[in-house]
């Protein structure tokens, strides 16, 4: 596996350092740029789209980020390499674009988005590990679902990968997932079948006993998401290794206020 010290080195920026009042939306061209320049590593997202093409942007849906409507997976690229997202120049883009505009000049961290189906995704999620690995600079894929993970860890084991993770009580994003279900994702029991190389969890649900048990046991980070006040990053330097963070800059910003 390459090296990921990297993963822990600096604060990464959260979907890019994104800021809407600046004009620079999250997953854009203009908030990667920003964070490029402050010399930070991205976290962005990607969904799939119906072509299998993976599209860098965070909902299911295109409505609350652009004026189009309709779901991430109905839409092919040649529909969508035109539109704008809302109150910027900024056009959708793919993760091809995302890789070349990088180009190793930063680490990336690669939010895979689920659509929790049986299938595990497993052509998207395999044609985003093969391009990934002819991609020369620091990388990462993390998700949400273990079955994903489950995914990346058989076509592409050398590919560093993580899990996302809380506590996963708020049924209104969790509503798929079974009591048991939530609590094995709650405590990542699934590592021994995942078999991932670092943690990605909730600040405001750390410290937790999943996370620590394998950090102490096996020595997997843990990247905090995401951090936005002062108290979250208190909580960072206590129990993790490094940050997700938005809405300031953390090596200026001494004491960061809350965003919406």
């Amino acid at each position: 596996m390459p090296d990921i010290s990297w993963l822990t080195a600096k604060p990464i920026a959260h979907r890019g350092y994104h800021d809407a009042r600046a004009g620079r939306i999250e997953n854009t061209q203009s908030a990667v740029k920003a964070a490029m320049d402050r010399g930070f590593p991205v976290e962005v997202d990607v969904q799939e789209l119906a072509d299998g093409d993976a599209l860098v942007f965070h909902d299911e849906t295109l409505d609350r980020l652009t004026f189009e409507t309709g779901a991430v997976i109905g839409k092919r690229f040649e529909e969508l390499s035109d539109v704008p997202m809302r109150g910027t120049d900024d056009k959708l883009w793919r993760l091809d674009d995302l890789l070349q505009l990088v180009n190793g000049q930063v680490g990336i961290c690669i939010e895979i988005k689920s659509l929790f189906r049986k299938d595990s995704q497993r052509n998207f999620v395999t044609r985003i590990a093969r391009r990934l690995q002819h991609y020369s600079g620091p990388v990462v894929v993390k998700t949400f679902d273990p079955d994903i993970l489950g995914v990346l860890r058989e076509v592409a084991p050398d590919l560093p990968r993580g899990i996302v993770a809380e506590a996963a009580r708020d049924l209104k994003h969790w509503g798929h997932a079974t009591r048991i279900e939530r609590f094995v994702i709650r405590h990542i029991l699934h590592a021994p079948r995942t078999r991932p190389h670092f943690i990605s969890y909730n600040v405001h649900d750390l410290p937790a006993l999943g996370p620590s048990i394998l950090k102490r046991w096996f020595g997997l980070p843990i990247i905090a998401w995401t951090v936005r006040t002062e108290e979250d990053r208190r909580r960072v330097t206590l129990f993790a290794d490094q940050m997700v963070f938005e809405g300031f800059d953390p090596e200026s910003d001494a004491n960061p206020r809350a965003v919406g």
